[in-house]
C-alpha cells in the first residue's frame, strides 16, 4: 500500500487534524499505520525515547497505536525568534546544523530524514506523512524537505486539504495544483474541504467543476466540529471553555507547550492572559513553559504583566508554574554557557535557576510529598507522570521546600512550581486543580477523530495502488 502524504493549501489547512484522524481511521481497519512528518516547526514539544519531536506527532503516533519515537519527526525547528530557530535532530539539539541558512542545512538534513522514513515505513503496512505550510511554495521548492522531496523519496500518494471557512478555497486548491511539477500533480489523488459550516449540498457545483479543470475528485467535506485535538501550536486565541473556575494562563512571547492545558480547558473558564486585567479575576494563574525566559521577563515587565502576577500572588491566588515558568518566578537566572540569556526574574520564588550546557530530556514518573498542602492539598501523595524538556536546574531555599524528588518540584505557600510537563493531560490531575473532570480522553479523541474520517470521507482514491508519479533511485 502507498504511503499517504497530506498536503495542505496553507498552513492551519488542516493537515494534522486529517493525518491523525487518517492514522486512527486505517488503525481502526486492522492495518499498520504509522505517522511521519519529515520537519516540523513548532514549540510544543514532547519527549520520547530518544530525544523530543513535534506534539502532533506524537498525538499521531496514539492514534496509530504505535510507541512515538523521534523517527516519526526527525527534524523539529524550535523558534527562538523571527530569524533563529533551535534545530533538534533526531530528538538531540544540533547546533552545527542551526548555524547554518535554510538553504544551506537541507542537505545535511535530509539523511536523516530519508533513514528515518526507512525505519519507520519497514514497520508499517501505509505511513501518513503530514507536509508542512504548501508544497507550492515555489521559492523554497529546492529545499522542501517536508512536502515535495519526501513524497517524492516515498512514491507517496497525496491528498490536499484546505480549510474553506477562510474563503477562497477553490481557487486556493487549483492554485496549489496548477503551481506543482507535473509528476508531483499526478501523485494528487483528492481534494479534501476542511471546517465547513452548514449543507454540503450548498457546494455544488464547485466540487465538478474542480474535477473538470484538474481531473481530481474532492473526496470529502469536513465539518466545523469541536475535534478535541490539542492545538499543535497552542496558538487560538479564543479557546473553547466550560464554566467553572477562571484559569489564566500567561502567555508570553516565547510560551512553549501551551497545548499541555488542553484538558484544563474542558474543565474550567479558560482564557490566555495577555495584558494585566486578565489576571484580575484569576482563580488560577498558571506559568508555563519557555523556550527563552528572558525574552518572556521582558515582556511581563513592559506589559505590566509581573506587576499583575505579584498583585494575584499578594491576593492569594494559587500560582501554578512548569518549566519556563518556574524559572520566571525565581530570583534570578544564570547563564554561565551563554546557552540562552541571564535575567532577573520575579522573585516570587527563594531560588536561583542555572542553566546548563546539556539539554535534559525524558519521561518522568515521580510521587509528590504527602507534606504538600494549601491549593495543592489535593496532590499530596499523588503519583504523576509527565516529560522534562529543559536546560536549568533550579535550588530553593526555605521557607520554599521540594514536594517532587530530585528537583523537579518545589512548593512554596500559594506557589506550585514544578519542571514536569504534561501533568495537567492527566484527568485526575485536572480534577485536582479544578474540581472538574475534563469532557474527553485522548482515547474519546481518537475515537472521533476515525468517525469524522469514516463519515466523510472517501478514502478509495488514497488506499488503491495507484500510479503516483516517478520514485527517484
Amino acid at each position: 500500500m502507498r504511503p499517504i502524504v497530506v498536503w495542505g493549501t496553507s498552513s492551519w489547512a488542516g493537515k494534522s487534524l486529517l493525518a491523525t484522524g487518517l492514522c486512527a481511521s486505517l488503525r481502526r481497519r486492522g492495518i499498520r499505520v504509522a505517522p511521519f512528518k519529515a520537519q516540523n516547526m513548532s514549540n510544543n514539544a514532547r519527549a520520547v525515547d530518544g530525544g523530543e519531536i513535534g506534539a502532533a506527532q506524537y498525538f499521531q503516533a496514539l492514534a496509530a497505536g504505535v510507541a512515538p519515537s523521534v523517527d516519526h519527526n526527525p527534524v523539529l525547528l524550535k523558534p527562538e525568534n523571527d530569524r533563529h530557530s533551535q534545530v533538534v535532530v533526531l530528538g538531540k539539539v544540533d547546533g552545527d546544523a542551526a548555524r547554518l541558512g535554510w538553504r544551506e542545512r537541507s542537505d545535511r538534513l535530509w539523511e536523516a530524514v530519508a533513514g528515518a522514513y526507512e525505519r519507520v515505513a519497514r514497520a508499517a503496512d501505509v505511513v501518513v506523512i503530514e507536509g508542512a505550510g504548501s508544497p507550492a511554495e515555489v521559492n523554497l521548492a529546492d529545499v522542501d524537505l517536508a512536502n515535495l522531496r519526501i513524497a517524492r523519496h516515498a512514491g507517496a500518494t497525496a491528498v490536499l486539504v484546505t480549510d474553506i471557512d477562510r474563503g477562497g478555497a477553490f481557487a486556493h486548491l487549483v492554485g496549489t495544483w496548477t503551481l506543482l511539477e507535473p509528476a508531483d500533480r499526478a501523485r494528487v489523488a483528492g481534494f479534501v474541504l476542511n471546517r465547513f459550516r452548514g449543507d454540503p449540498a450548498l457546494l455544488h457545483p464547485a466540487p465538478l467543476l474542480l474535477r473538470e479543470r484538474t481531473g481530481v475528485p474532492t473526496l470529502g467535506v469536513l465539518p466545523m466540529v469541536d475535534h478535541g485535538l490539542p492545538d499543535e501550536d497552542g496558538a487560538d486565541p479564543s479557546p473553547r471553555s466550560v464554566g467553572g473556575i477562571e484559569v489564566r494562563v500567561v502567555r508570553g512571547p516565547a510560551a512553549s507547550n501551551l497545548d499541555e492545558w488542553w484538558l484544563v480547558q474542558q474543565a474550567s473558564s479558560f482564557a490566555w492572559a495577555t495584558q494585566p486585567s486578565h489576571l484580575r479575576d484569576a482563580d488560577l494563574v498558571v506559568l508555563p513553559g519557555s523556550k527563552l525566559v528572558a525574552t518572556d521577563l521582558a515582556w511581563m515587565r513592559a506589559t505590566g504583566m509581573d506587576a499583575a502576577v505579584a498583585a494575584a500572588h499578594a491576593r492569594g491566588v494559587p500560582i501554578l508554574a512548569v518549566c519556563g515558568g518556574v524559572q520566571a518566578l525565581c530570583e534570578r537566572v544564570d547563564d554561565p554557557h551563554g546557552v540562552e540569556r541571564a535575567a532577573t526574574g520575579l522573585g516570587l520564588l527563594p531560588a536561583v535557576t542555572v542553566l546548563g550546557r546539556e539539554k535534559h530530556v525524558r519521561r518522568t514518573s515521580a510521587t509528590f510529598s504527602t507534606s504538600l498542602g494549601g491549593p495543592w492539598r489535593e496532590l499530596a501523595g499523588r503519583r504523576v507522570a509527565g516529560y522534562e524538556i529543559r536546560y536549568g536546574t533550579t535550588a530553593v531555599r526555605p521557607p520554599a521546600a521540594e514536594v517532587l524528588p530530585g528537583g523537579t518540584g518545589f512548593a512554596h505557600g500559594t506557589i506550585l512550581a514544578v519542571y514536569l510537563h504534561g501533568l495537567a493531560e492527566d484527568p485526575d490531575v485536572v480534577h485536582a486543580l479544578t474540581g472538574r473532570r475534563p469532557l474527553r480522553s485522548i482515547d474519546q479523541v481518537v475515537d472521533g477523530l476515525a468517525d469524522l474520517v469514516d463519515e466523510h470521507l472517501d478514502l478509495g482514491p488514497l488506499l488503491r495502488d495507484r500510479p503516483a508519479g516517478a520514485r527517484p533511485a
